[in-house]
């Protein structure tokens, strides 16, 4: 089966990935009763765990395929981005490339979750433009890693570390060196992501992002993706839409819709991340565009039926794709 031969190759490809390292900080506990202090339910803490997020969670589930990582990004000088560089060093990401700012902190998203439902997250983070050095230090990274890898990605969450000098540099050397480049967008970027192989936003990005109105129907759909092909002149749109699916762009008014191949959805927190990840992994081993969209298709029907900032391997994307093509 094809798509299954592209899987094989993943463990043969490289990546990097630009953008906001984070870490995602799960509480875990039971609600038995309402706080009288106020009509807020009372947790009772049962765990806490640690995982990896934004472009660190994206670089993980390229090395749980089996691909090799590696990061461009900025961290703090704090305990904080200590336990980020160890976390990566245990998925096997390469560190090498961080770039310690002692005027920010590492960012730390906390979420508590009783009863299999998340209640509320606390964000710990300064977000904006780096100052001179440091995104001088993030460019020259850039530089000296495009030329190991076979693919690019940039996971952008709007905290700074994709700056338009740094995203019109990854852009031009993928171009040189001939490597697809994909975005995970932030909706005040969005224009600037210009000529790159494929854009991944959600709905809300998408219409967000180019200042849409009264998007509900597919046919609404499938003219903001058309819109947005043309603005950004990208080889590919790829708009995640839940429990619809995905829809696929690409020039030539070549539209394509896949279902969702989620059979239960329990968090979609990281979905994204696996999305984006997946595509790229395919990209590199030189699937077509759809292949490639089916493929990350699969595996972000694997995580939203995980709770928590979750990723997927190889056996298990391959069992989802023969198991749905043997029916």
């Amino acid at each position: 089966m094809e798509l299954i031969k592209v899987t094989e190759a993943f463990k043969k490809q490289s990546v990097l990935v630009i953008g906001d390292t984070m870490i995602d900080k799960f509480v875990w506990g039971k609600v038995k009763r309402i706080s009288p202090e106020a009509p807020v339910p009372v947790v009772e803490i049962t765990k806490e765990t640690e995982t990896l997020g934004g472009a660190g969670n994206v670089a993980h589930n390229i090395t749980a395929f089996g691909a090799k990582a590696y990061v461009v990004s900025a961290i703090g000088s704090d305990f904080t981005g200590r336990s980020l560089i160890e976390m990566m060093k245990e998925k096997n990401i390469n560190s090498d490339y961080l770039v310690c700012d002692p005027d920010r902190p590492t960012i730390i998203k906390t979420r508590i979750i009783a009863v299999s439902q998340q209640l509320v997250r606390v964000d710990k983070e300064v977000k904006g433009i780096f100052h001179h050095a440091t995104q001088e230090k993030i460019i020259k990274n850039i530089e000296a890693v495009i030329p190991k890898v076979n693919a690019v990605i940039i996971s952008d969450y709007g905290k700074g570390v994709v700056s338009h000098k740094a995203l019109k540099r990854a852009i031009f050397l993928a171009g040189k060196y001939k490597i697809p480049i994909t975005v995970d967008p932030k909706t005040e970027n969005f224009k600037k992501y210009k000529k790159v192989t494929t854009i991944t936003p959600n709905v809300k990005e998408a219409v967000e992002g180019m200042n849409a109105r009264n998007v509900k129907t597919n046919a609404d759909i499938e003219n903001l993706g058309k819109r947005i092909l043309k603005t950004l002149n990208s080889d590919s749109v790829l708009i995640t839409r839940s429990e619809k699916g995905m829809t696929l762009f690409c020039p030539g008014d070549k539209i394509t819709n896949i279902p969702t191949r989620a059979k239960e959805v329990f968090d979609v927190t990281g979905a994204g991340d696996t999305v984006i990840s997946t595509m790229t992994l395919a990209l590199a081993a030189k699937a077509d565009l759809r292949s490639a969209a089916e493929i990350a298709n699969f595996a972000a029907g694997i995580v939203v039926g995980k709770i928590g900032t979750a990723v997927t391997s190889q056996k298990e994307l391959q069992e989802a794709i023969s198991e749905f093509y043997k029916k």
